[in-house]
């Protein structure tokens, strides 16, 4: 509902974004980015938003990660640039890669096979337009890629460099970093992400092959990350909103977490010690991603209409349309009152997974006086 003045005027479920927090977050990872001496290249995967990715990409020449076609096509009609699609390409998207590239936007690809390559190298050499092309490095057996020191990365990288597409460099991502537990596990991650990284870059320059971009990055790698000695370029996303599986880690307090569903009371269970909300997974997604950390905490974690949380109040079960709230178990704190029409906040497991479930963010200015405004997203690939 745009044009909504407060909370209390949307109809929910609804989606929420703090201005305030995302703006502080997207501060801490640029300073930290800058102290590192490398480049800042957000992920918009999460977002999905041109607004959001204006603030993303303030002060960093406009260059962008994207995770799907969709997203490089609205993004380059906002004005976006330079794009890496960080997904392995197959041959069929490469159409679609040179008309966005005939349209003046930089976007490069993401490959870690021969076959690959080949469908790359034809389609440049059918278009007239050498399409750049990034070797994916596997850092930590986490989904795609080559190891770090395998020889193929040679091979892949002549047959781009030789065969008329271009060569432009090694890109990897830390994904176990999401499994790691405190500051020490993530600063292991980060080194052997960058380690990874570093040594496929050598490969190729040993061969005599050009490796101008070496890219890394993961939300929890980046922000713990003290030397990138060899590293071009930061990748990171959901450190835009942050959520429970970053809190869960240790890369954010709760305090930082910028997204949040937007619900409202609609019944009771007394007998149950059940508060039943508007938000089933449709709205929260059925996304649980603390379920294996050391706190579970369901399908999210209550505040009240201002976002202060809660104590031990969690959506433990989540049906389409209806969240069941209810005090996590061995909690010995009581249950609020919460009357029927009341306003409840949700913070959500994972950011990317909760935001995919609107059509867009209310936003909460951070400046007060301000008017709340509707920014849209998108969905597709």
């Amino acid at each position: 509902m745009a044009g909504a003045t407060t909370l209390n005027h949307l109809s929910t479920p609804c989606l929420i974004l703090d201005e305030r927090k995302m703006n502080r977050n997207i501060i801490r990872l640029r300073s930290h980015t800058n102290k590192l001496g490398v480049s800042l290249r957000p992920h918009l995967k999460t977002a999905k938003c041109v607004e959001i990715a204006k603030r993303l990409l303030k002060d960093n020449n406009g260059t962008a990660t994207v995770s799907t076609l969709k997203e490089a096509e609205v993004f380059s009609e906002a004005g976006v640039k330079d794009m890496i699609y960080a997904v392995g390409i197959s041959p069929d998207k490469l159409n679609r890669v040179l008309e966005l590239r005939a349209k003046g936007c930089d976007l490069s690809v993401l490959l870690d096979s021969k076959n690959q390559a080949l469908a790359i190298v034809e389609a440049s050499q059918r278009s007239g337009d050498p399409i750049p092309g990034l070797i994916e490095i596997d850092s930590d057996g986490h989904r795609s890629g080559l190891k770090g020191d395998d020889p193929e990365i040679a091979v892949i990288g002549r047959m781009l460099h030789e065969g008329g597409a271009e060569l432009r460099g090694v890109l990897t991502h830390a994904g176990e970093s999401y499994h790691a537990k405190g500051a020490e596990e993530l600063a292991a991650f980060a080194e052997r992400e960058r380690a990874a990284a570093v040594t496929a870059a050598k490969i190729l320059r040993g061969a005599a092959l050009p490796c101008p971009v070496v890219s890394v990055g993961s939300t929890p790698t980046a922000h713990f990350a003290s030397d990138l000695s060899g590293v071009t370029e930061l990748r990171a996303g959901v450190f835009v909103f942050f959520d429970l599986v970053m809190a869960g880690i240790g890369v954010c307090m709760l305090d930082d977490i910028a997204l949040s569903v937007l619900t409202t009371v609609i019944g009771h269970q007394n007998e149950r010690g059940w508060v039943i909300v508007d938000a089933g997974w449709m709205a929260l997604s059925s996304d649980r991603g603390t379920k294996d950390q050391t706190i579970d905490q369901g399908y999210g974690i209550v505040c009240d209409v201002d976002g202060h949380v809660l104590q031990d109040l969690i959506v433990t079960m989540a049906n389409q349309e209806h969240g069941i709230i209810a005090l996590r178990p061995g909690s010995v704190a009581k249950i609020p009152v919460l009357p029927v029409g009341t306003r409840l906040r949700i913070l959500p497991n994972h950011a990317c997974a909760t935001a995919t479930q609107f059509d867009g963010y209310h936003l909460l200015p951070a400046n007060s006086k301000n008017q709340m405004e509707y920014w849209p997203r998108f969905r597709g690939w």
